[in-house]
């Protein structure tokens, strides 16, 4: 094995959503068919399947080719998620600025006779609502708090910093 493929992290692909039944033979029997595989592995605890696992091929094109092929078909019955592997370094990096950016806010404490009217009347102020919502109980009243989803996510942040 040649160390620096597995570090360079070319071909590196992630599945989810995976049946407890596959493992990392299954993983390399149904992957090995879009090119040579440097390594596969099922991740597994003392439960055994986590439902997810990693197959490391030899080539970007053959990682192309799975991903493209399988991402969102089925597998033992299960639809499962394929992508590229990425890095906790890389996710954290790409979702810095996402992370950041939310539309929906969390609103509590106000009174059994709020609606979802009362709430898009008072919350429309600061922005346009797609939608807002008051959680209530069987009977309908009010449990005393809701959400309202803005359009913009410049308009939840602002609510929200004052």
């Amino acid at each position: 094995r040649d160390p620096s493929l597995r570090k360079s992290g070319v071909g590196n692909i992630f599945i989810k959503n995976l049946d407890k039944s596959i493992d990392s033979k299954a993983l390399y029997d149904t992957f090995s068919a879009f090119g040579n595989i440097l390594s596969s592995k099922g991740v597994c605890d003392e439960n055994g399947s986590k439902g997810y696992g990693f197959v490391h091929f030899e080539t970007r094109e053959a990682a192309e080719r799975a991903i493209e092929r399988l991402n969102g078909m089925l597998l033992n019955d299960r639809k499962v998620f394929i992508g590229h592997f990425k890095s906790r370094k890389e996710r954290e990096a790409e979702m810095g600025a996402r992370a950041k950016k939310f539309t929906n806010v969390y609103v509590k404490n106000f009174g059994e006779d709020m609606d979802d009217d009362k709430l898009k009347e008072i919350f429309s102020k600061f922005g346009q609502t797609l939608s807002t919502r008051v959680m209530t109980d069987e009977s309908g009243k009010s449990k005393g708090f809701g959400f309202v989803n803005f359009e913009r996510d410049e308009d939840a942040q602002r609510l929200w910093m004052r």
